[in-house]
Protein backbone atom coordinates (compact mmCIF):
# COMPACT_ATOMS: atom_id res chain seq x y z
CA UNK A 1 0.00 0.00 0.00
CA UNK A 2 0.78 3.42 -0.55
CA UNK A 3 3.54 4.93 2.46
CA UNK A 4 4.42 8.19 3.03
CA UNK A 5 6.85 9.02 5.69
CA UNK A 6 8.11 12.44 6.76
CA UNK A 7 10.84 13.92 8.56
CA UNK A 8 13.66 16.59 9.12
CA UNK A 9 11.35 19.41 11.25
CA UNK A 10 12.88 20.44 13.89
CA UNK A 11 13.37 23.86 15.87
CA UNK A 12 14.58 26.42 14.24
CA UNK A 13 15.22 30.30 14.71
CA UNK A 14 13.66 33.16 12.42
CA UNK A 15 15.85 33.38 9.17
CA UNK A 16 16.62 29.53 9.63
CA UNK A 17 16.88 27.03 7.11
CA UNK A 18 15.01 23.12 7.00
CA UNK A 19 15.08 20.50 4.71
CA UNK A 20 12.09 17.88 4.67
CA UNK A 21 12.26 14.39 3.54
CA UNK A 22 9.71 12.08 2.45
CA UNK A 23 10.40 8.59 1.57
CA UNK A 24 8.27 7.10 -0.47
CA UNK A 25 7.03 3.54 -1.11
CA UNK A 26 4.07 1.46 -2.17
CA UNK A 27 3.74 3.32 -5.69
CA UNK A 28 5.82 4.26 -8.91
CA UNK A 29 7.02 7.52 -7.54
CA UNK A 30 8.58 8.43 -10.73
CA UNK A 31 5.46 8.75 -11.97
CA UNK A 32 3.84 10.39 -9.35
CA UNK A 33 3.12 13.59 -8.12
CA UNK A 34 4.11 14.99 -4.55
CA UNK A 35 2.13 17.66 -2.38
CA UNK A 36 3.27 19.53 0.25
CA UNK A 37 0.88 20.57 2.56
CA UNK A 38 1.28 22.09 5.97
CA UNK A 39 -1.66 23.13 9.05
CA UNK A 40 -0.47 25.07 11.65
CA UNK A 41 -2.62 25.10 14.91
CA UNK A 42 -5.99 25.58 14.75
CA UNK A 43 -5.95 25.97 11.28
CA UNK A 44 -6.97 24.56 7.93
CA UNK A 45 -4.64 22.52 5.88
CA UNK A 46 -2.50 25.07 3.53
CA UNK A 47 -0.74 23.72 0.54
CA UNK A 48 2.71 25.00 0.08
CA UNK A 49 3.83 22.89 -2.86
CA UNK A 50 3.45 20.34 -6.13
CA UNK A 51 6.09 19.01 -8.13
CA UNK A 52 5.18 16.49 -10.99
CA UNK A 53 6.85 13.71 -11.75
CA UNK A 54 8.58 15.76 -14.41
CA UNK A 55 10.25 17.83 -11.68
CA UNK A 56 8.01 20.87 -12.39
CA UNK A 57 7.03 23.75 -9.61
CA UNK A 58 4.34 25.26 -8.24
CA UNK A 59 4.06 27.26 -5.32
CA UNK A 60 1.49 29.56 -3.58
CA UNK A 61 2.51 33.40 -3.53
CA UNK A 62 2.97 32.74 1.17
CA UNK A 63 6.46 30.21 0.12
CA UNK A 64 7.29 31.27 -3.41
CA UNK A 65 11.04 32.03 -3.14
CA UNK A 66 11.40 30.86 0.09
CA UNK A 67 10.59 27.06 -0.51
CA UNK A 68 12.11 24.64 -2.68
CA UNK A 69 10.65 21.17 -3.45
CA UNK A 70 12.50 18.75 -5.47
CA UNK A 71 12.69 14.75 -6.07
CA UNK A 72 14.76 11.87 -6.09
CA UNK A 73 13.10 9.27 -8.44
CA UNK A 74 16.03 6.79 -8.02
CA UNK A 75 15.46 6.68 -3.84
CA UNK A 76 11.59 7.65 -4.11
CA UNK A 77 12.39 10.64 -1.60
CA UNK A 78 10.99 13.89 -2.27
CA UNK A 79 12.41 16.81 -0.32
CA UNK A 80 11.35 20.42 0.15
CA UNK A 81 13.67 22.68 0.87
CA UNK A 82 12.69 25.85 3.52
CA UNK A 83 14.85 28.83 3.80
CA UNK A 84 13.95 32.28 5.83
CA UNK A 85 11.67 30.88 8.08
CA UNK A 86 9.11 32.88 9.78
CA UNK A 87 7.52 31.66 12.43
CA UNK A 88 4.44 32.00 10.46
CA UNK A 89 5.83 29.31 8.61
CA UNK A 90 5.43 26.67 11.68
CA UNK A 91 2.56 23.68 11.41
CA UNK A 92 2.90 19.97 10.77
CA UNK A 93 4.10 19.60 7.56
CA UNK A 94 3.36 16.42 5.80
CA UNK A 95 3.31 14.77 1.92
CA UNK A 96 0.40 13.49 -0.27
CA UNK A 97 0.20 11.68 -3.00
CA UNK A 98 -3.80 11.22 -3.81
CA UNK A 99 -5.50 11.45 -1.22
CA UNK A 100 -3.39 9.02 0.74
CA UNK A 101 -1.01 11.55 3.52
CA UNK A 102 1.82 10.48 5.66
CA UNK A 103 2.02 11.49 9.06
CA UNK A 104 3.88 14.49 9.07
CA UNK A 105 6.32 16.51 10.65
CA UNK A 106 6.75 19.16 12.86
CA UNK A 107 8.53 22.54 12.35
CA UNK A 108 8.54 24.97 14.47
CA UNK A 109 10.07 28.39 13.93
CA UNK A 110 11.07 30.55 17.09
CA UNK A 111 13.54 32.39 18.80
Amino acid sequence: QVQLVESGGGLVQPGGSLRLSCAASGFDFSSAGITWVRQAPGKGLEWVSDITSGGITHYPAAVKGRFIASRDNARSIAYLQMNNLQPEDTAVYSCRKGADRGQGTQVTVSS
